[in-house]
């Protein structure tokens, strides 16, 4: 019999058997008030039922009832009284027992004084808060007068679950929500779901559950694996942030005790995903363990870092992204699925993105979409490999992009006009991220050591000599995205914040590699002061946790710098690159003049060698250049050397400097 039809037939004889376990509270009813309900001629309708007993016997599973009263421990008495309860709910009759036996017609409801003086085996301490029915809210009582004569209403949920009828208890909708089926599982996470599943080996036959502890910085492999572990064991995985649990001890304690009897009555297991400050906070770290001691069932506790959180036995296991090796197996398969040429991009992508199962999964079904529906991708024949690497950089994005403002490169080498030095020194360090992985990985370096694997620069240089333009040309020769971070919003004067600003931003960069410019580092950096007090201490703290985090950061990390001179010799050794941008020279000047103005741009008797007299930056030549275009397009006409001497006693006057006779002399 297939399992469709198995299921089927559960539900009815559940029905019969809860039909026959009702007749046989309504006779109790009936007994106690023979003239209660008048039977008309012929047969009662409760004469064809079988016995409850002899229904059970031959279920494939057993019946509702029986499992909920084994699960919370009812006493016969208890059991009755929730049939009591089910029974006005179920059956149309049992409002007019109820009342008859009460003997007020305005009482069609179940009471516990009613059940005392009408069920079998009746006992005071079934009223008790702390006896199942009113604990576990199996009944609810609406208090009016007395305890004893107050009306009891079966809980909605446990009243679908007698019927067969199983769901999540509606009150839990806006906390949980249920896990994604998990993506699959490279042979390291499948190793560490099958030590998941021997920690919970005696799980079932003991109904003691220990908590499992996933800690990492991979949150969604944290999920997959809970997921993958939990699917396993036949439970369904739903996920609870702790941030989301109410703040107020009764609230708080009516939640954790609905979901400890949805983990009771279902196969259900928890994923409690907490954030750092709960657990380094001590008052909430407190708070936190109470909750994972008061949470019943299989349940997962997971975070970032490691955290032994409550006194129930458990096992921690710490979770990271795939290695290196499997993370190309997950790429080739995508590659293979989608019948892509690899044509060398698994490696680079591999070198760039350190992405988990599912991003990976996500990147690749995002290429191929985005390539079967561009026509111009089409039409120009976009390798799949080419697809991929955009997609790869999109997936990486969200994290960031709130927290920095990303910068499209437009510009290439041609457009840096600098000394054969610093070209050089950049082109070095887009080859060291090109290779970075053929260098540390296949060729030993990060076995020999852990520490400064990250690639760092310091661009020092006057204001406008290039800095930024120059990490643009990296990141548009590297296909890789640009973010600015303002070191100076970031600095914070309360202490241990800075530090958390700038792990948020590293955490959210890390799976892309994108490059960080960090601008104004003259926030931060500064000569190595003597500690006279805590605020000293506290400032040479997030200058080494900045330099700290750089090392160890996949990508590009610049920082930028107008005062290389204020910079403490001993912070620099930790940088690998620094790079000095100095101010142009009059041939400098003038072949940043020259490709100042697009070629579609109408110019008109343009002398860049008198232009190059202008003493000024490249990012002020950019200002004149724009703003003289505006004053061209104003008047209709192309760009003339009196717009750019217009412009130029604007941007002068800006920078509080004169316009000298030797810099302007012979325009006319």
């Amino acid at each position: 019999m297939m399992k469709g039809d198995t299921e089927s037939r559960w539900l009815e004889d559940n029905q019969r058997y809860l039909s026959a376990e009702l007749a046989s509270v309504r006779a109790l009813l009936r007994k106690r008030c023979p003239d209660a309900e008048k039977e008309g001629a012929g047969e009662s309708p409760d004469s064809g039922l079988k016995p409850p007993a002899e229904i059970a016997a031959k279920m494939t599973a057993p019946p509702a009832l029986n499992k909920l009263s084994g699960i919370f421990g009812l006493s016969p008495f208890e059991r009755r009284i929730l049939l009591l309860c089910a029974g006005i709910e179920l059956d149309g009759s049992f409002a007019g027992l109820c009342s008859s036996c009460q003997g007020d017609g305005r009482r069609p409801f179940a009471t516990f004084s009613l059940a005392l003086a009408t069920l079998p085996d009746a006992h005071w301490s079934a009223l008790s808060p702390a006896a199942p029915l009113r604990f576990w809210r199996l009944v609810e009582v609406e208090k009016r007068d007395s305890l004893a004569s107050s009306p009891l209403r079966i809980d909605e949920r446990i009243l679908h679950y007698l019927t067969g009828v199983f769901h999540l208890d509606e009150r839990l909708w806006g906390l949980v929500r249920p896990c994604p089926p998990p993506a699959p599982l490279v042979l390291s996470q499948r190793k560490l779901s099958g030590r998941i599943l021997r920690a919970w080996s005696r799980a079932r036959a003991t109904g003691v559950w220990p908590v499992i502890e996933l800690y990492g910085k991979d949150k969604n492999s944290r999920r997959d694996i809970a997921a993958a572990a939990s699917r396993a064991m036949g439970l369904d995985l739903y996920i609870l942030p702790v941030p989301s649990l109410p703040s107020n001890p009764a609230d708080l304690e009516a939640v954790l005790r609905l979901w400890r009897r949805e983990a009771a009555l279902s196969s259900f297991a928890l994923l409690l995903e907490y954030e750092d400050t709960e657990a380094s906070d001590p008052v909430r770290a407190s708070w936190l363990e109470s909750i994972v001691d008061r949470t019943g069932g299989a349940v997962f506790i997971s975070g970032r870092e490691r955290r032994r959180l409550g006194e129930r036995s458990g096992s921690d296991f710490e979770v990271v992204k795939p290695s290196l090796a499997e993370q190309r197996d997950l790429w080739a398969a995508v590659f293979k699925r989608s019948n892509g040429e690899a044509d060398g991009t698994i490696d680079a992508v591999v070198a760039q993105f350190n992405f988990d199962s599912r991003t990976i999964y996500s990147a690749g079904s995002e290429a191929l979409t985005n390539l079967n529906g561009d026509e111009r991708s089409r039409h120009e024949e976009k390798p799949f490999g080419v697809a991929v690497w955009d997609a790869c950089r999109r997936q990486a994005r969200p994290r960031l992009d709130d927290l920095a403002m990303r910068l499209e490169p437009a510009v290439n080498w041609d457009d840096l006009i600098l000394p054969n030095l610093q070209i050089e020194a950049l082109k070095t360090i887009a080859a060291q991220l090109r290779q970075r992985v053929r260098v540390y990985e296949d060729w030993g370096f990060a076995a020999k050591s852990c520490r400064g694997l990250g690639i760092s620069a310091l661009f020092a240089g006057e204001s406008g000599t290039g800095k930024t333009l120059a990490a643009e040309v990296l990141a548009g020769d590297l296909r890789l995205d640009l973010y600015r971070i303002d070191l100076s919003q970031v600095v914070s004067k309360y202490i241990g914040e800075t530090e958390k600003n700038l792990r948020r931003v590293f955490d959210a960069a890390e799976d892309g590699g994108a490059i960080l410019l960090f601008d104004e580092a003259d926030a931060l950096f500064g000569k190595r002061s003597e500690v006279k007090d805590s605020h000293d201490r506290y400032a040479n703290i997030e200058v080494s946790y900045l330099l700290q985090r750089m090392e160890a950061y996949r990508g590009l990390a610049i920082l930028t710098t107008n005062l290389k001179s204020a910079l403490d010799t001993a912070f620099l050794r930790r940088l690998r690159f620094v790079v000095q941008f100095p101010f142009p020279d009059a041939e400098g000047r003038a072949a940043i003049w020259r490709r100042m103005f697009p070629a579609q741009t109408p110019t008109e008797g343009l002398r860049y060698e008198k232009l190059a007299r202008l003493n000024v930056a490249g990012g002020n030549i950019r200002n004149i250049a724009l703003n003289a275009a505006f004053l061209a397009a104003d008047e209709g006409l192309p760009v003339r050397m009196s717009h750019i001497l217009r412009a130029a006693r604007t941007e002068y006057g800006k920078l509080e400097k004169p316009l000298t006779d030797a810099e302007i002399g012979g325009w006319a």
